[in-house]
Formats: structure tokens, sequence, C-alpha cells
């Protein structure tokens, strides 16, 4: 047994730790390369063991010959190797336990694999700009508005950011995302701007945004077809508002190449939207209203900002009030109403003139709507007068202060200054108009011609006949075209049966003095009265040089100069009657040619025997009355070529029952004397039978006295 001084003597606890030491290595060798293959744990202690097992006598002689050899290893080839001091070892050798001077591979699909102990890799990250970081943050404040709808909170966002000499990047950002959604996010995003404008956002920085868009007009268009027309609205959307000067157009022309999509912005910008009449209403409706509100809503904000008005007599906060209300082109209404609420209150009448002269002075009020307004309250001054007996005289006390001051314009005239006189007038007036819109709905829907002629002659008041024919085709600019074929129809019948020709002209005079105020309410109203116009040319309701009559009387600078052009361009183009009878649908819309020949059907029925009656009806159910000098034509040729007179019966029918005019009859005459030539080749005594036909028309009064002449002539 060796001696317990023995150096190689290990207790058992020594063991214990040795055995445990080694295992430890074993773990780490099995992640390294340089790890020995053909090791294990129970070969190295089996070999220690060994080597503790040797006899006492090989390790006294070796201490005997001078003291053993320290650091001494062998190898597997038995060549015996000196290793380095700190029992690292060399070639062949284990190392040392834990081996820090090799480099480590670290194995990803290693459970102990931290991720930490990957070395560091420096990688170089794009340096974020403020203007970049701006125009990111901008977005979502932009989504979140447009969901929303909520101004206030989209203003405090912004400021929130605290780049405010950025804003111009959310002009433009707010803009450019808006032309690429509803009309309703474009109305939100002009708002948005207009309520910015001042508190938040700068005038220069405004002008900047939309400077900036009109340069990239032309990568805008590239995902937005009508980016050109879109970006033009706004611009003038924003002058209108007051958040651009009118200025800013004229300036830009100077710095945008002529052939640039910007300057086509500007252009139409200037020319289309800003030189339009009532370009302010307009724009304000065109992508449904800076509200959305109902006009019931309207009337209500009003009502009640007067009330409030009257109590606390703060006439800043009233205007201020009005302003918000966004609707310039409705202000009549609050004309309206502060001058009735000045009535029922004798002790608010000085605050509602103060009221109103401040609107007027501060030009919150154009003097268009203050005359309006005014305008109404006359209409209305009967009514009022039942529930306020002094509505009269506190009235014209009102007009005599609001002229002599300067905020009414001294053409405005009270229907009733005069004296009784003209008050009976103007309730007679009233009382045409109000019958004759109750005979316009009821034809509407029964679509009975004869009764309303027999309705409006029990009416009465000749006079008002232009009344009448104005009242007839505003109210049909505003329906379907249905209603429009009818109100041409209608107008047709009356010309024959009713009105006179200058009856007709002063109505449509009183309809072009008018179309601008109508195209506040129908946005189209200008085509729809020149296709009125071009249609009463076609049925010989108007003859051309009734046009120029129209033109000689409208008062100058007038809007309906361009509708009248509108109409002789539509009546003059060839088969203008056809292309215009089709635009309203036309009854059936039937091609000439079928027309054609369904006339000449309907009469070879009605000449072999068939009713007059019945005739009558299928011409009138061809809803063509434009054409039914074509009836008139194959019908004298028809008597022609069978010799026989029976088909003058028929004429005569349709004349008095006014389904052919006087006009139509003289022109299907005018078309066979034209044709005579042709038409002998075939029947040698056609001139002589036209002849006769003639002389009968003349005695029956189907024909104008023009045409007798010309025959004479």
């Amino acid at each position: 047994m060796a001696s317990p001084r023995n150096e190689g003597f290990l207790t058992q606890d020594q063991r214990e730790k040795l055995r445990i030491a080694v295992q430890n290595a074993e773990t780490l060798s099995l992640a390294s390369p340089r790890s020995p293959t053909g090791g294990s744990t129970s070969a190295l202690l089996q070999q220690y063991e060994q080597q503790q097992q040797r006899p006492a006598a090989a390790s006294a002689a070796a201490r005997g010959g001078g003291g053993g050899v320290r650091h001494v290893r062998r190898a597997h080839s038995g060549k015996t190797i000196k290793v380095k001091k700190d029992g690292a070892g060399g070639k062949g050798t284990w190392g040392k336990l834990i081996d820090t001077d090799t480099d480590a591979c670290l194995d990803r699909n290693d459970p102990n694999y931290d991720s930490d102990e990957e070395p560091y890799e420096l990688v170089e990250a794009p340096v974020s700009t403020p203007v970049d970081d701006y125009k990111k943050s901008v977005v979502p404040i932009i989504e979140e508005y447009f969901s929303t709808g909520d101004v206030k909170l989209a203003a405090s966002d912004l400021k929130e950011l605290g780049y405010d000499d950025f804003h111009h990047y959310f002009v433009k950002k707010l803009v450019s995302m808006a032309m690429d959604r509803h009309d309703k996010e474009k109305e939100m995003a002009s708002v948005l701007l207009s309520s910015l404008y001042g508190d938040v956002i700068n005038s220069t920085q405004i002008r900047l945004g939309f400077v900036m868009l009109l340069e990239a007009v032309d990568d805008l268009a590239v995902d937005i077809l009508d980016v050109v027309d879109v970006l033009a609205l706004f611009i003038a959307r924003a002058v209108v508002d007051d958040i651009l000067p009118p200025a800013f157009l004229s300036r830009e022309k100077v710095s945008l190449s002529e052939s640039s999509k910007g300057m086509q912005v500007v252009q139409i910008a200037e020319k289309s939207y800003l030189s339009a009449p009532h370009h302010a209403e307009l724009l304000e409706r065109r992508w449904g209203g800076s509200t959305n509100t109902t006009v019931d809503a309207v009337k209500r904000r009003i009502t009640d900002l007067l009330k409030e008005y009257i109590k606390n007599g703060d006439t800043a906060e009233a205007c201020r009030c009005i302003r918000e209300l966004a609707v310039p082109f409705f202000h009549h209404e609050v004309v309206k109403r502060a001058l009735t609420l000045g009535m029922e209150s004798p002790t608010a009448d000085a605050l509602i003139v103060k009221l109103l002269k401040e609107a007027s002075e501060e030009c919150l009020i154009s003097s268009s709507q203050m005359m309006k307004g005014f305008s109404r309250v006359v209409d209305s001054l009967d009514d009022l007068s039942l529930d306020i007996p002094s509505a009269k005289s506190q009235f014209q006390t009102l007009v005599s202060k609001a002229v002599s001051e300067g905020w009414l314009d001294s053409s405005f005239i009270h229907l009733g200054a005069n004296g009784d006189a003209q008050d009976d007038e103007h309730r007679k007036l009233r009382r045409y108009k109000r019958e004759a819109v109750s005979m316009i709905h009821e034809y509407f829907l029964s679509d009975d011609v004869p009764e309303l002629i027999r309705s409006l002659k029990e009416l009465g008041s000749p006079e008002y006949n232009p009344i009448f024919i104005k009242k007839l085709i505003t109210i049909a600019m505003d329906r379907k075209n249905s209603e429009k074929e009818m109100a041409s129809v209608l107008l047709s019948s009356l010309c024959m049966e009713l009105f006179s020709t200058e009856d007709i002209v002063k109505g449509f005079i009183m309809l072009l003095e008018s179309a601008e105020d109508t195209a506040l309410d129908i946005l189209d109203a200008s085509d729809e009265l020149g296709l009125f116009l071009a249609r009463a040319v076609i049925d010989d309701v108007l003859a051309p040089l009734n046009l120029d009559e129209i033109s000689s009387n409208l008062p100058p600078n007038c809007s309906g100069a361009e509708t009248l052009n509108m109409a002789r361009s539509l009546s003059s183009a060839r088969h203008g009657g056809e292309r215009l009878l089709r635009c309203w649908g036309g009854g059936t819309g039937w091609a000439v040619e079928d027309t054609k020949d369904k006339i000449a059907k309907l009469l070879e029925e009605y000449e072999s025997g068939g009713d007059v009656g019945e005739a009558c009806n299928c011409i009138r159910e061809l809803h063509m009355p434009f054409f039914n000098h074509e009836v008139v034509k194959k019908a004298l040729v028809m008597a022609m070529e069978k010799k026989t007179e029976r088909i003058l019966d028929l004429l005569q029918e349709c004349f008095g029952e006014g389904i052919i005019t006087i006009n139509q009859m003289t022109k299907g005459f005018t078309r066979v004397r034209d044709g005579l030539d042709d038409l002998a080749l075939d029947i040698p005594d056609a001139r002589e039978k036209f002849m006769s036909y003639v002389e009968h028309a003349n005695k029956s009064g189907w024909l104008l006295p023009s045409f007798s002449v010309a025959m004479s002539a």
C-alpha cells in the first residue's frame, strides 16, 4: 500500500471532485472542433488509476535518481513530451479543462446556445431627419381625421408635433391623400384646411403646400387620372374660403411652364371655377357641402343663434356664428329670419338692424343675399300680417333705414310701397303662382293636356302666361327626363291652343334672367334650359329668329347668352330633332325610319276603313309632336295616290284636337310643295290636287298666312 505521503495519493473526496471535473470537460470538448474523438471518461479514469497503482519501488527509484521528472506525459506513440508548466499540454495532449486559447465556434442548434455570445457586427443605419419624421407622423393624423372627422383632435395632434415650419408638407399630404378618395374626404380636407388656417397653419405654409402640389402634378397624375381637375377645385375652394389669395394664381403662372400640368390646373381654377356666376356657392356645394346637414338643420341653427344674440346683444359673437355656418349661399335665410324676429319683438328691432349692418359692412352677408332676404320677407308679408298687424309698416321702416344707412341697395322696391293697388296686384300674382304650381304637379301625375288647358282657361289672367312657362320649365328641370319630355309636349300644345309666341318669348327671357339663381338649386340648369330652348325651336314653338329677339332683351353680362348659343347649335345640327328627343327618352326613342313606317301603317289602316278617333290616338302615342309634319306630308301624298278625300278628315280632326299644330301643318304642306316635281312623275295631276288641298286648308285655318303669300309669289 502506498504511503500516505505519496504525491500521487488522492483521498476519496478528491477522487470524486476529479470525476466531476472530467465529466464537465467532456461536455465542453464535445462542442469543440478540436475535441479528441477516441477518448472517454471511463478510459481516462482507468488510465489514472493504473498510474496510481505502480510499484512503490518504481516510485522510490525515481526519487533516488535525483527526484521525479515533473510535468512529464507520454503520448500514445510512447514518446515523452515536455508540456507547459501551467498544464495546458502541447501537441497530442488534452489541454486545459477549459481551453481559452482557441477560437470557439457556436452551434445554433445547441440547447445551451445563447445569442448574446455571438460576435457583434456593426451595421450602418440610415439617419432619420426631422422632415422625414414629420412626414411619417402626419399620415396617421390624416387617416384618423378621415375616420372620425374630429377637427379639434387633428389640430391638437398637429400642434403636438412641434414642427411649425414643416406644415406645408402637411398641406400637400392632406390634399394628395384626399384627391385619391371620395367626395366626402375631399370636402373634409377643405374644411380642415379652413379650420387650421391662422390658428395652426399660417398663410405662408398654406401657399407653399399648394405650390408643392402644383409642382408634383405630373407625378400625381400617374395614380390619379383626374388630378388636374380635382386640384383645380381644391385651389378654387381655397380661394373662396379665403385661405389662399386670388393673386396666388397670377403669381404661379409666371413660375410654371406653359406645357406643364400645373399650368393647366391654374387655368382651369381661374377660368372654369372662379369665373363662373355664383362660383362661391357652387364650389361650397361641389363635394356635398361643408357640413352635409339638411336645410332644416341649418334653419334651426340660424334661429338659435339669432335668439341667443337677442338675449346677449353680442354682435361679434353672432357674426362669428354666422360665419361658422359655412353656407354663404344661404345667408338670405339669416336676413329673412332676423327681420321676422325684429318685427315680432319691437325691443329687438335695434339689435337686428345693428347685426345686419355689421354683417354687411364686414362683407359677411353679400348685397345680393341681403336683397334676396328682404324680397323673401315681402313675399310673406300677408301671412305675417295675420300675427303681426303692424308688419307692413314695420317692414317699410326697416327698408327705409337700411337704404339710408347703405347696407341695402337703393334699387330695392317694396311691392306694397305704392298703395293698395299694387298690394292687390301682388296678392293676385301670388294666387296665380300657387294655382299654376298645383296644376303643373297634377299634370305630371295625369299627363292630361286637355284638362290642364281647360284649368288654365278657367283661371284666367292671360297676362301671367309667361310666369306659367317659367314655373313649368323650372319644375321640370328639377325632375326626371319623363317630366322634362312632358313639359316640352305641353309647351307645344299650349302654343297652339292658348299661348302666343310673345308669351313664350317672355317666359324664356324670365328663365334666362333668373338662370344664375336657379343654378343654386339645379347645378346643370344652364344645360337643361338650353335643351328646352332648342326643343322649342324643333317643335316650332319658337322660330330661330325668336332666339335673336330673346338675346336682344337680356341684360348686359347675362349668363343666358351662352345658353342661347348652345340652343342655336343644338337646333341647327343635322338630325337635331331626333337627338333632342332621345336626350330625354322621347317616349319610345324610336329611330326616324321606324317612325315613318308606323305613320304609313296607321294612315293605311285608317284609309281602309279605320276609326278617326283611333288614328288620332295612334298619332298621339308616337310622342313625337315635332315630327307631325311627316304625318301631314304622308297623308297628302296618300290622298293624291288613292284619289280620296277621306284622309283630309283625319287632318281636320288632328288639327281640331291640337295634336298637329299650325306650324307642323304648314311645314308638312311646304314639304309636299317642294317635292311636287318628283310627285308629278308618278301622279300627273299632283299639282292640281295639291292646290285644291291648299284651298281647303286655308278655309279651315290650318296654314300660316306666310304660306299663302309664298304660294301666290
